[in-house]
């Protein structure tokens, strides 16, 4: 009865997956427009990752830009914090 059941939520998760589509040439060209233009680009990423309306391999697109952002903030924040710091420890009082 399990295994059933197991088998049942498969296929219907495979059937949604399939029922997402393949997104077009035509529509891949706008997100790379949108993504391009600064400020629209980081709430664009919002929208498509939780909006909930995207097409699901958007929606990871998106969201995984997104942990990549945070990651090259964290590791500008560090590397400014060190340069700065180590430029106020040659500072002369």
């Amino acid at each position: 009865m399990q295994t059933q059941t197991n088998q049942t939520q498969q296929y219907q998760t495979g059937t949604q997956q399939q029922a997402a589509g393949v997104i077009s040439f035509k529509e891949w060209m706008i997100t790379i427009l949108l993504l391009a233009l600064p400020i629209v680009n980081i709430i664009m990423l919002f929208v498509w990752a939780f909006g909930g309306g995207a097409n699901p391999s958007k929606a990871n697109y998106a969201k995984a830009a997104l942990v990549w952002a945070a990651i090259g903030i964290v590791l500008y924040l560090i590397f400014f914090v060190l340069i700065l710091g180590s430029a106020m420890s040659l500072m002369e009082y």
